[in-house]
């Protein structure tokens, strides 16, 4: 996966790649503004936004994924700062 990743990242480069990034991203607010601001929707359409949503995540996640390996990024690490920043934002609803 991470060979057809840098493919993609520098077939394109990576000034087009921060652009569809922040389009990807776009795209993703979007899809759960629109899941959150209708409270009465029936089921099947419930479903069916939660698999935009889950499009749109894939979306976002392979972009992410072409920086992290574009720059060299260590994944472990990558989700240890994310551990921590969760563990701190919990303190922080914990002391509000």
């Amino acid at each position: 996966m991470k060979e057809n990743l840098l493919k993609i990242i520098n077939h394109y480069g990576v000034n087009a790649q921060q652009r569809q990034l922040a389009e990807e991203v776009f795209e993703l607010q979007e899809a759960i503004t629109l899941i959150d601001k209708d409270g009465a929707m029936v089921d099947s359409e419930f479903e069916d936004r939660k698999a935009h949503i889950a499009e749109e995540i894939a979306d976002v996640t392979v972009i992410i994924s072409q920086f992290i390996h574009y720059y060299g990024l260590d994944e472990v690490e990558i989700y240890k700062i994310a551990d921590y920043k969760i563990k701190r934002q919990l303190e922080r609803i914990k002391n509000e």
